[in-house]
């Protein structure tokens, strides 16, 4: 009986859709937070990024609530 193969395909994150406008959010935070990168200034260079209207394709990366 053959072996299984594993899967070689690497799972896609989030990524964002407009390069550039990310580029700039990112600039933002550093400038904005001491400490860069930080979880903390990457979720408001996130929120940033949306608010000027990126958006992402891939993957949802969110977790989710187990069920009972």
């Amino acid at each position: 009986m053959p072996a299984k193969k594993k899967s070689t395909r690497k799972k896609s994150s989030p990524t964002p859709t407009k390069p550039s406008l990310w580029a700039r959010a990112k600039a933002k935070a550093r400038s904005k937070f001491k400490v860069y990168p930080s979880a903390y200034a990457n979720a408001w260079a996130a929120k940033e990024y949306k608010r000027m209207g990126g958006g992402w394709r891939g993957r949802d990366n969110r977790v989710s609530k187990k069920k009972k």
